[in-house]
């Protein structure tokens, strides 16, 4: 066993440093496409990814060095256990990845382990299904930016959640007996609150470090998926511009019989989810098949978005390899809900859809920098809000019928 585990490593080792030869030469011989891809990928990260996703990082690590998270962990337990078999912690990731998308989820996981609120095998189980996409980016990028039809957006949100939903109730059963029991938690409100906090001030012994410190991390957060970000953008663009590349396409081409831009947008978005969708968009194919590979891409996220996964999961003792095999899950189920929902209510409804016009970045947008980010700010607050709200209802109707 421990055999083959360093040959497959060799092989990936191997296939890694080619791909990275590839991308240095392709740099080399077009530093014009390079520097564009480069540049593009930069300002998505500073116009888009800084203002929606910093201010999810830092409330949310804030909230966790404060104990909040723990809390409401004791307040949800009697939810989150019976369903997904993950304690009532994991509706925090959940909640905040179905609000703001990748890859918030998988990093509020991975710190709740750090702070050993979760098990490794209850990490195991909550990271297979809280990595999800925003509604905001696939009603607004992909429906209306991209399909030019906002109506279809059920067609995609829905299969999206119900995928993530259906490998949630699916992983209860991995490790089932390494899991604890529902507590049964006798305390009062205010008990667990206090409780809660004492904890907290285990770690953090004043309001100053507790900000510095969650900023700090939150920053570090964000500048790693910026420079994921650029690294794939160049990356896609360097390897379709390689001939090799061009001739493995045209390989498929003649092998499935499929449009070269459809398997060109296939490629590229199981790299790189944006630029995979909005080339799949462009293609000359009926509208359906548009929405059910984009259905896939969407779940299965691209390696930017697994890269950026694992460099959080990295940090703890959790299983890499099971969340991408999570994510290979969750593309196929998001496709099957999506055909689903398109026979009981689309089938007669689904009219041709022509590529509208797209908006691309061409420089710093100060302008909407503010916009973006109080919206992420009011977001993040609201959520917690009703996440305190949900809890303590559900703690209380607990206690009556129990």
């Amino acid at each position: 066993m421990k055999i083959e585990n360093s040959i497959k490593n060799s092989l990936f080792k191997i296939l890694f440093i080619t791909i990275m030869l590839v991308a240095l030469f392709g740099i080399l011989k077009n530093p014009k496409l390079s520097l564009n891809s480069a540049s593009s990928g930069l300002l998505t990260w500073f116009n888009i990814v800084i203002p929606s996703l910093l201010p999810f990082f830092i409330i949310s690590e804030i909230l966790i060095r404060l104990g909040f998270v723990d809390f409401i962990g004791k307040m949800l337990e009697p939810i989150m256990r019976p369903l997904f078999n993950v304690p009532g912690e994991g509706a925090f990731p959940l909640s905040m990845s179905i609000i703001s998308g990748y890859p918030v989820g998988v990093k509020l996981t991975s710190r709740l382990r750090q702070e050993k609120l979760l098990t490794k095998s209850e990490s195991e189980r909550l990271i297979s299904f809280v990595s999800t996409s925003g509604p905001l980016f696939m009603l607004g990028a992909i429906s209306i930016g991209m399909l030019n039809n906002p109506s279809l957006s059920p067609l995609i949100i829905y299969p999206h959640y119900l995928g993530s939903l259906t490998l949630g109730f699916l992983f209860r059963f991995f490790k089932k007996n390494k899991g604890t029991q529902i507590s049964q938690n006798k305390k009062s409100i205010f008990e667990n609150l206090k409780e809660s906090y004492i904890r907290s001030t285990h770690t953090e012994k004043s309001i100053g470090s507790l900000i510095s410190n969650s900023i700090k991390e939150s920053m570090n957060s964000i500048i790693l998926i910026g420079g994921f970000i650029v690294f794939y953008s160049v990356l896609v663009e360097i390897l379709f511009a390689t001939k090799f590349f061009n001739y493995f396409i045209i390989f498929l081409n003649k092998f499935f019989s499929l449009d070269i831009d459809l398997i060109k947008g296939i490629i590229a978005g199981i790299f790189e989810l944006t630029t995979g969708c909005k080339r799949i968009a462009a293609t000359n194919v009926n509208l359906l098949s548009k929405i059910l590979i984009i259905n896939f891409l969407i779940g299965w996220s691209g390696f930017s978005i697994h890269s950026q996964a694992l460099s959080f999961i990295s940090t703890t003792d959790i299983n890499g390899r099971l969340y991408i095999f999570s994510k290979f899950l969750h593309a196929v189920l998001s496709t099957f809900y999506g055909y689903i929902l398109y026979l009981i209510k689309y089938k007669n409804y689904i009219t041709p859809s022509f590529m509208g016009e797209i908006y691309t970045m061409e420089s710093f947008y100060y302008l909407g920098w503010p916009f973006i980010f109080t919206s992420s700010v009011k977001l993040a607050i609201s959520i917690t809000f009703y996440i305190l709200l949900s809890s303590i209802l559900v703690s209380i109707l607990y206690k009556i019928i129990s």
